[in-house]
């Protein structure tokens, strides 16, 4: 049962004890005390149990009535503050961290209870806030010594007077990590942020973008891609969605099987959502080893190795676009091998992504 509904009850039984007491105390005195000055038939009582009895039904059933509304409207109204904080609460799980309750009336104890949680709240948006300029500002500042190192170590390995160097070939190797790296950085900072122009999309477009996209790479490692579904519309940034689409095919490219892999994109619809599903076969992975696959720089070794491993930033950026365009993000292992992730956005009609 909800609280509202025992509150409710609670109250209807209270007042229905107390009217229970009352007319207990009525019929005790009219049939028990001795009446000053009154003079009783014989018959006195069983016509008072005659006559009191419909009435007390009667007045039971008004109570019972009156006390289910009454207390059902006076929990509604008391709960009322508990319902803001609780919706609250979720936009703040759903990574909404700028939502308030600002909650009016006067001073109680939901009053402490809302003020002491936007407290919380507009501490927690600082503090991620502080985290994603600092994410943000050390990644621009190490933009452009890495493009500097890049441009000389070019220069470095086209000089033909230079016979091959394993050395300048590691060191570009590390340094187009590093600059991947930073340009991932720079991405998550701002799906963090939410600093992006909305659009209508169809996901389904994106999605096979993003295929096309990766061909060449699927047919390096022997992966076959299969496309299908629906047109789906959504509202988002383009950009941000097909980053997304794209780091979930290619992570479905790399850790696949060794060979004969198959990767396999679906888009569809459902009653208030659309949805995105990327999944791939694979080595059998374990809930638990799934659980932990979005967090930063969180590398599944237990998967196939290959040597396109990533910066580890892959799915952590797909969350955070998820949750950026108020959508969530499931990972499942398949019960045959690999692994199926599925995207949920919040779906708008044909028409207005026309």
């Amino acid at each position: 049962m909800s609280v509202r509904l025992k509150l409710a009850l609670s109250y209807t039984g209270f007042l229905m004890l107390a009217g229970a007491l009352m007319l207990l105390t009525g019929w005790l005195f009219l049939t028990r005390v001795n009446h000053v000055g009154l003079v009783f038939r014989p018959d006195y009582q069983l016509s008072v149990a005659r006559d009191f009895a419909p009435m007390a039904a009667v007045t039971l059933s008004f109570l019972l009535v009156f006390g289910l509304g009454g207390g059902w409207f006076l929990a509604g109204r008391m709960l009322a503050p508990l319902n803001r904080i609780t919706h609250a609460t979720r936009t703040a799980a759903n990574g909404s961290l700028s939502h308030r309750i600002r909650l009016p009336g006067r001073q109680d104890e939901f009053r402490e209870l809302a003020d002491a949680f936007d407290t919380m709240l507009a501490q927690l948006e600082a503090h991620v806030a502080e985290q994603q300029r600092f994410a943000a500002n050390a990644s621009h500042e190490l933009r452009t010594p890495l493009s500097v190192s890049k441009s000389l170590l070019d220069v470095a390995r086209a000089d033909p007077n230079r016979g091959p160097d394993p050395l300048i070939d590691r060191l570009h190797t590390v340094n187009t990590r590093a600059i991947d790296l930073t340009e991932a950085l720079l991405l998550l900072s701002r799906a963090d942020r939410r600093s992006f122009t909305r659009e209508h999309v169809d996901l389904s477009l994106v999605a096979e973008e993003a295929t096309e996209t990766l061909l060449p790479l699927a047919a390096r490692h022997g992966v076959t891609l299969e496309t299908d579904g629906d047109i789906a519309p959504t509202v988002g940034s383009p950009a941000l969605l097909l980053q997304l689409a794209t780091n979930l095919v290619q992570n479905a490219i790399v850790h696949n099987l060794p060979e004969r892999g198959t990767v396999r994109v679906h888009t569809g619809v459902r009653p208030h959502t659309v949805v995105l599903t990327v999944e791939n076969t694979g080595e059998q992975l374990t809930p638990q080893l799934v659980s932990t696959l979005t967090e930063p720089f969180r590398r599944a070794t237990e998967r196939v190795h290959t040597e396109q491993a990533g910066v580890g930033l892959g799915l952590t950026i797909v969350r955070s676009i998820t949750q950026a365009h108020d959508g969530t993000l499931t990972l499942a292992p398949r019960p045959d091998g690999g692994l199926r992730i599925t995207v949920e956005l919040p779906a708008t009609s044909p028409d207005a992504a026309g």
